[in-house]
């Protein structure tokens, strides 16, 4: 199921909990992503920040901040610095892949070119460093600085991993930190430290939102080969359109027999795909357990992030967070 079919959807709760705190950091989000020279800016981020995206990984830097008890300023500040990273890298993926659709609509490249969408990505990012500077803490520049070349360095290993039938799962993971996870437990981790949590309890949000990021990224390539256009926001089957060697292909890649290996040769590695091959790619990996494997997976390190938080102070927020652990992979039972 998507995120948006469940009767109770976890990230839901944690956005009426944190309402008044959402507002606050949409309205610094508005008011920092204006341009007095170049109206284009805000054009092409409204278009993707207004798109009906969850705020997930505001969110996550919100509920960690007062889980641990904040109750300043700055967590607003971090949670906008978060949101526009992430939109930053959504609108560099999208011209990388060349996509045509991102939260079920055009994509900016597409609707603008690829220079609006790469520059207007750089002024984002430029943006988020300024923000995180107001809170005057370097331990928060620190983590986020670090996310910001993690998730930079993973889109890059992702180039030359992508196509390479000797992609093992341990490089899968290491672009996945990269491309999901890194900010994620950034997201997190900030959190802890603005709110002056002790070193334990930081670490905790920190391991809470990177197997958060994994068992979410995993899911969200199974969903690609199983999900729907209107659950996922994007085309079912893109990734294999675009040859990306997600899990649940690499674990059937390592089980193939020659033929198996000639077809993912010729589809992933030349990218010399005909009609039918979809199909033929998830026969393949339904007939390895190569989907049911890689959903093990997602389900173990959700378990994974829900135990991290079980230390951290008994809050409905802890409820929360380990609920949302659960339901991201919900989404592929």
């Amino acid at each position: 199921m998507g995120l948006d079919e469940a009767a109770q959807k976890p990230h839901d709760r944690l956005g009426e909990w944190l309402a008044a705190d959402m507002e606050a950091v949409n309205a610094m989000i508005r008011a920092r992503m204006a341009s007095e020279h170049a109206p284009r800016i805000p054009e092409v981020t409204a278009h993707l920040v207004e798109a009906g995206g969850k705020r997930l990984r505001p969110m996550l830097t919100l509920a960690a901040a007062r889980l641990c008890g904040y109750d300043g300023p700055f967590h607003i500040h971090l949670a906008a610095t978060v949101e526009f990273i992430h939109t930053a890298t959504l609108l560099h993926d999208d011209v990388v892949d060349e996509s045509t659709q991102r939260r079920g609509r055009p994509t900016a490249n597409l609707l603008w070119d690829n220079k609006s969408s790469v520059l207007v990505g750089d002024y984002l990012f430029a943006r988020s460093f300024q923000l995180m500077t107001e809170t005057g803490s370097l331990r928060v520049m620190e983590i986020l600085s670090n996310a910001s070349a993690t998730i930079a360095e993973g889109e890059v290993l992702q180039l030359t991993a992508a196509q390479d039938l000797a992609t093992t799962e341990s490089i899968y993971l290491q672009v996945v930190r990269g491309k999901t996870a890194a900010l994620f437990s950034a997201a997190t981790e900030v959190g802890g430290v603005i709110a002056g949590a002790s070193a334990e309890q930081v670490q905790a949000l920190y391991t809470y939102g990177d197997a958060l990021g994994i068992a979410f990224q995993i899911a969200d390539d199974l969903l690609d080969y199983g999900g729907t256009s209107a659950a996922i926001g994007k085309n079912v089957g893109d990734d294999f359109r675009e040859r990306k060697l997600t899990l649940p292909v690499i674990k059937a890649v390592a089980q193939a027999d020659a033929a198996e290996l000639a077809f993912w040769e010729r589809t992933i590695a030349k990218g010399r795909q005909e009609d039918g091959d979809l199909e033929q790619a998830l026969a393949i990996m339904v007939r390895h357990g190569a989907m049911e494997a890689a959903r093990d997976d997602a389900l173990a390190w959700a378990a994974k992030a829900r135990a991290a938080i079980d230390t951290l102070p008994d809050h409905p927020l802890r409820g929360m967070l380990s609920d949302l652990a659960a339901y991201v992979v919900a989404r592929i039972n």
